[in-house]
């Protein structure tokens, strides 16, 4: 089985406990307006490897793991993978490997069920808390991601929520109030992230001639983050 990938990052500390390798997927069905790494959207493109080869690259980081430490796949969105990721993910339990998966929950079917199974940590990316922001940012509607997170309770599967953080379009404290009863509903979520919204990614829509629609909005203060994050119950504490 092969799959297609963007790139791998060696050492990241942000996407998951402890020190990970980091697997980027290539393809992605949403088209969030912040979007960071639009080069890895197209379905096309990218470098195809095995479920070993990917593996063999993981246990070149192995020593620096620790006892949290693994592999994070990300993307892109790896649910569009699933069945890659599950055969990845499955090498790695049985070399005593941690796994995360970094999504967007967009996509529900047996595929997908079937990888949450074999899945220690889920970072979830809950974009927005209604709708209609899902909708017109974001490119699909809240019913799947809701139903995702539903899932991994099912499954008992461990849940980082992040979202980022932009304004004019989410930092207000109505946001946090959804956001945080909807963390408190799942005793499995055990940490709601807010990332404060970037431009770093503007030259890469640059490069590839495309708009980048959020760059009428500005990055978040450090005041307006912490206020933020204080309305949260399972937030980062300074």
């Amino acid at each position: 089985m092969e799959c297609r990938y963007n790139s791998i990052q060696t050492l990241g500390t942000v996407d998951g406990p402890g020190v990970r390798c980091i697997l980027f997927l290539q393809g992605c069905p949403l088209r969030c307006g912040y979007c960071h790494n639009p080069e890895t959207r197209p379905l096309e493109g990218g470098i195809t490897a095995t479920v070993n080869e990917i593996f063999e690259r993981v246990l070149r980081c192995r020593n620096y793991f620790g006892k949290e430490g693994g592999l994070t796949v990300s993307g892109g969105e790896p649910l569009l993978q699933a069945e890659f990721v599950r055969e990845l993910f499955i090498k790695c339990h049985e070399n005593g490997i941690n796994t995360c998966l970094d999504t967007s929950g967009c996509i529900i079917n047996d595929k997908v069920e079937a990888l949450l199974s074999v899945t220690d940590t889920v970072l979830l990316d809950i974009k927005m808390t209604n709708d209609n922001d899902y909708r017109r940012h974001i490119g699909c509607g809240i019913e799947n991601p809701l139903k995702f997170l539903e899932l991994t309770a099912k499954k008992n599967v461990t849940v980082w929520i992040r979202q980022v953080i932009v304004p004019g379009v989410n930092a207000t404290e109505e946001n946090i109030a959804l956001l945080n009863d909807m963390a408190n509903r799942y005793d499995n979520v055990k940490l709601v992230e807010l990332l404060p919204f970037r431009k770093l990614c503007k030259a890469k829509y640059e490069q590839r001639g495309e708009e980048f629609v959020f760059d009428i909005y500005d990055t978040p203060t450090k005041e307006l983050m912490a206020s933020l994050n204080a309305g949260l119950d399972k937030g980062i504490k300074e």
